[in-house]
């Protein structure tokens, strides 16, 4: 058996193992005796050939540099030793073909980084790709070999795929998407290993007379009323936010720029997309958003507010809508638009005519250190945040005020996924980097409640009518 054949019976075994899993998934079960006997079977399968696929690759490229260095007629080019720390000799690179590897900048780099496949930087791993890709494939590091998946790889490895990137840059992108740009670490999160994630939630309200756990006063030796929890359980399902990025010639030429454009634009695309998912998407393929959920509760603007404007009376009815248990730790999301309005607002004192009293001093909604709190300020107290997730000044979702801890994510446990391939745009001399990342979000909330006395709705999100 080649390893043509070895890569087939290993996609076989694959394709048997999700037929398995998508039936468990369509059916809501899980799975019979006989089907986890037939999943440990092929997965024991799948172990052998893939162990039978690195060393049937490894012997594929020990015979291509034998091959290649018996054709030399004149006395082989002196080959470059790498310098190898002493803590890490044993992680030391094994020169692949007798052909030296290209040099850029004549400076000699030591190997065996830790945590990054003996990589210095993003960019240096995608040159050493790059080179593993020349024609005739005259050099493939080897530090590239040894992070080569089972059943994909590189062409130099006798298999059809892109070379793995090394674990540190993955994780490197994961945290600066939580990171402090990001709204995704103000909500409450969790993560999977899975591809949906079921949560049991209670929303009654403590003075609800009916439904869920009740309590009342009881008179002396008289029967206790009995009363049970109203659970409900709560499923979101995992969506896929992905990026493919082909790198050119061009760019591949210079290792530094490559790593900080290819990272930092990934990280920025991302942070907007979760952002905007949170704030205002459709639950359709990507998260339910704020604004779209049937919890939020919309104030009415002032019956002769001009277009484009921000009153204080938009603020505190805003502030009142909010359910008070949860407005220690509410936030302002804003268009940045709306700054500049924010910052100059007041309440004036009015007399009993209804005009304001010349010389009397208002309320400054900033509060006394609102300005000096970085990096925008608070409102009443409260923080206020940017985001190009709101929409202009003036617009319907251009604030809103909003308790993120009542917003649940989930992610997988693995955080964002990067793949490199050499093969998808190789006829225009290009490698394709491919970004994958898995979440899900959606208010824990499903509608607003009604107040015990009166007729003022209240919620965990807090949004302005359009002016």
């Amino acid at each position: 058996m080649n390893l043509d054949d070895l890569q087939a019976r290993q996609l076989e075994l694959s394709e048997q193992s999700q037929a398995i899993l998508e039936k468990l998934e369509g059916e809501k079960r899980e799975p019979t005796d006989d089907e986890r006997a037939d999943l440990d079977g092929i997965l024991a399968s799948m172990e052998v050939n893939s162990q039978d696929i690195v060393r049937m690759s490894k012997l594929q490229v020990l015979r291509g540099g034998l091959e290649m260095s018996a054709g030399r007629k004149s006395a082989p080019e002196p080959v470059r030793q790498p310098i190898v720390e002493e803590d890490e000799a044993d992680e030391a690179p094994v020169r692949m073909a007798a052909k030296p590897q290209p040099k850029s900048d004549g400076i000699r780099t030591p190997l065996g980084q830790s945590g990054r496949g003996g990589f210095r930087s993003f960019g240096e791993f995608a040159q050493t790709v790059k080179m593993a890709c020349a024609p005739g494939h005259a050099f493939v590091d080897s530090r590239l070999a040894r992070m080569a998946p089972t059943t994909y790889g590189t062409e130099g490895i006798g298999t059809d795929g892109g070379f793995a990137v090394p674990p540190d840059f993955r994780s490197e992108i994961a945290q600066k998407v939580l990171g402090e740009d990001s709204l995704l670490r103000l909500t409450d999160q969790f993560t999977t290993s899975s591809n949906s994630i079921t949560f049991p939630k209670d929303e009654t309200t403590p003075w609800q007379t009916s439904g869920g756990v009740q309590c009342a006063w009881e008179g002396e030796a008289s029967q206790i009323s009995e009363s049970k929890p109203a659970l409900q359980n709560e499923t979101i399902k995992l969506n896929k936010l992905a990026a493919l990025v082909p790198v050119s010639e061009e760019l591949m030429e210079d290792g530094p720029a490559l790593d900080r454009y290819l990272r930092q634009k990934v990280i920025d695309k991302m942070i907007f997309k979760v952002n905007f998912g949170i704030v205002q998407g459709t639950g359709v393929g990507m998260p339910l958003g704020i604004t779209n959920s049937a919890s939020v509760v919309t104030v009415s603007k002032e019956g002769s507010q001009a277009a484009d404007t921000l009153l204080p009376a938009n603020i505190l009815k805003m502030y009142s809508r909010m359910y008070a248990p949860l407005a220690s730790r509410a936030v302002w999301l804003c268009h940045q638009d709306c700054l500049p309005q924010i910052w100059g607002l007041a309440s004036v004192v009015k007399n009993v005519a209804g005009t304001e009293n010349v010389g009397a001093s208002g309320v400054n909604f900033m509060g006394s250190t609102g300005l000096r709190d970085a990096p925008f300020g608070t409102m009443l107290g409260r923080p206020i945040i940017p985001t190009q997730a709101c929409e202009t000044i003036g617009d319907l979702n251009d604030l809103l005020f909003v308790d993120l801890g009542s917003y649940m994510t989930a992610t997988k446990t693995a955080g964002p996924k990067q793949d490199v391939s050499m093969h998808l745009y190789f006829d225009y001399d290009m490698l394709a980097f491919r970004f994958i990342w898995r979440m899900a979000g959606k208010p824990w909330w499903s509608s607003y409640i009604a107040p015990r006395d009166g007729s003022n709705n209240m919620s965990w999100a807090v949004n302005l009518e359009a002016r």
